[in-house]
């Protein structure tokens, strides 16, 4: 089972709805993994002196990727009607990678 009563394939095919330009998806493919490793990096900010610049500059500009793409699409992020497209986002950059 998946998200919410859904299954992970029925989130997948509405997220992957928004996503159909090659454009946005090569933005996707390196600001998904951007972000989900700048949050990664968070705890180990505390005790690594300067970390901390190095998870803000890839969150950012992960996020800039993702929007990027967005404009080039011409539809709005998923997550701006269910917040759960953002851990669906992370899934679907998966199967991307898995070539499915």
């Amino acid at each position: 089972m998946g998200l919410g009563g859904r299954s992970w394939d029925d989130w997948i095919n509405e997220y992957s709805q928004g996503h159909q330009n090659k454009w946005n998806q090569l933005t996707h493919k390196f600001g998904i993994p951007m972000i989900t490793l700048s949050l990664l990096l968070i705890i180990p900010s505390f005790f690594i002196e300067g970390l901390w610049k190095l998870a803000l500059g890839l969150f950012i500009f992960g996020w800039i990727l993702q929007f990027v793409g967005h404009a080039i699409e011409r539809k709005p992020p998923e997550f701006f009607k269910d917040w759960r497209f953002l851990l669906v986002g992370l899934r679907w950059w998966f199967v991307k990678m898995k070539g499915r």
